[in-house]
């Protein structure tokens, strides 16, 4: 090429002029570009799928406030049931995915967003692992039930309490009626999934003696696998086995 200075003037050729090899485009190898696909997934979709394991598995998150029919305000941290459900149906769809695990620590939030998306987990056939993070509470129990197989780390904390709603409401028998129906679907569909009874669940739900300003109980790891909401105490690496051996055993099957 020849390069000109201010005047106009020619200048001494520099590099000679080479044809410019044309770039090839990069082919996706179904990973994407490693750490920067996975990036994209988590801060998108508040999941990842992992492939670099022995199996390929997808992580979901569910965290802060189980978001409802109406947006929180900003500052909130949410889980959005729009953005868990597609994921949850492409998961059990996928033919790559072969086990899906949970990750939660929430502080609960909508109710029947929160069983919506527990009940499509407990429905799913692919298997399912679970592991509670610092909080399961509130509707984060149905959600931590709902895996195949439950795990809780020792210093996490669930809190199980009665049906709350925010608002206007209106003091009549219909209302506590709605109220009693709402709390049913909750116990019938943890007692159908964990080792807990209903008449333990309730009891524990209608405590007067140990919350401050609220009804209600709170466990902790070890107390969560006692009463038989959780199965087993654990952390990342048994969770890992867990779904392993469970993805093995239905490949055999």
């Amino acid at each position: 090429m020849k390069a000109f200075d201010d005047h106009g003037l020619k200048a001494e050729d520099d590099e000679p002029d080479t044809p410019q090899k044309e770039q090839e485009p990069e082919q996706d190898d179904g990973q994407g570009d490693g750490g920067d696909e996975q990036t994209r997934q988590i801060v998108e979709t508040g999941g990842v799928t992992t492939r670099k394991g022995k199996h390929v598995i997808h992580c979901l998150t569910i965290i802060g406030q189980v978001e409802g029919h109406f947006i929180l305000p900003a500052q909130n941290k949410t889980t959005k049931y729009e953005h868990v459900i597609p994921q949850l149906v492409a998961v059990e769809q996928d033919p790559e995915i072969e086990g899906l695990v949970i990750i939660l620590n929430t502080v609960g939030g909508d109710v029947e967003a929160g069983l919506a998306i527990a009940e499509l987990l407990s429905g799913m056939r692919k298997p399912t692992v679970s592991l509670v993070l610092g909080g399961g509470h509130s509707i984060g129990v149905p959600l931590a039930c709902s895996a195949r197989k439950s795990f809780i780390v020792p210093s996490a904390t669930m809190t199980i309490h009665p049906v709350r709603m925010n608002g206007l409401v209106l003091g009549i028998p219909q209302t506590l009626s709605y109220f009693d129906k709402m709390q049913e679907r909750i116990v019938k569909f943890v007692t159908t999934n964990s080792k807990i009874s209903p008449e333990r669940f309730r009891q524990l739900m209608m405590n007067k003696d140990e919350l401050v300003m609220d009804v209600g109980t709170v466990l902790d790891g070890q107390a969560a696998v006692d009463e038989g909401l959780i199965d087993s105490l654990g952390g990342v690496a048994d969770v890992i086995d867990a779904l392993y051996q469970m993805i093995e055993e239905d490949t055999k099957a």
